[in-house]
């Protein structure tokens, strides 16, 4: 799983619709991004990607992906790499948590792991490379909706995301953006939190339909 967010992700081809290889994309990129802070390579490639044409509920996520864009333009690589570790490794306990259960839950977070983990067994999804973060960082299940998403969109595949982005994501996404926009020391991830929340926000209401 997201021990493969250290490196780029592999185009998925023609193999769905345009609409959900961007979604797919930006779940690979999220993964990216939350898994570990991007060099010079992927800021570079942020700053010089597209803008988003959008209108109606998608203006808020080509607004946020257009500061992105610019905050990536303006970033260090060696600042970017110790603003992550101030942020989410810190000495002792981190600032900013990035897993999930933590704002699922208030007590037995263990039990929210154990079903992520079955959840993920049955998807047919486990960990590669050398990551021994828990299953319910961020970049992890962002890696794993990546994965839904690449699998299908029939009415079976659009089930399968609605049921794992609302257990894991939907009610955990929203007080971890605030507690990155609220801390001090964040600069280029409040941009990142900025997208993510813009991104599920439409994921919210999109896979509402299904």
């Amino acid at each position: 799983m997201s021990g493969a967010a250290e490196e780029a992700p592999p185009s998925l081809g023609d193999s769905i619709a345009p609409e959900d290889q961007g979604r797919a994309e930006f779940y690979a990129l999220l993964a990216r991004l939350w898994y570990a802070p991007p060099d010079r390579a992927l800021l570079e490639a942020i700053a010089a990607s597209d803008d988003i044409v959008a209108e109606g509920e998608q203006v808020a996520l080509a607004d946020a992906w257009r500061q992105l864009r610019a905050a990536a333009m303006a970033m260090d690589p060696e600042a970017a790499r110790d603003e992550y570790d101030t942020l989410f490794v810190g000495t002792g306990k981190a600032p900013v948590t990035l897993y999930l259960s933590n704002y699922l839950v208030e007590t037995a977070k263990e039990r929210v792991l154990v079903a992520l983990r079955d959840e993920l067994a049955e998807l047919g999804l486990a960990r590669t490379g050398p990551t021994h973060e828990p299953e319910d960082h961020l970049a992890a299940v962002c890696d794993a909706m990546r994965h839904l998403v690449a699998s299908g969109a029939d009415d079976a595949a659009l089930q399968r995301q609605r049921k794992f982005f609302t257990l894991y994501i939907a009610r955990g996404y929203n007080p971890l953006v605030d507690q990155i926009m609220a801390a001090a020391s964040a600069n280029f991830y409040q941009h990142v939190a900025r997208f993510t929340r813009a991104f599920f926000s439409i994921e919210v209401t999109s896979l509402e339909m299904f």
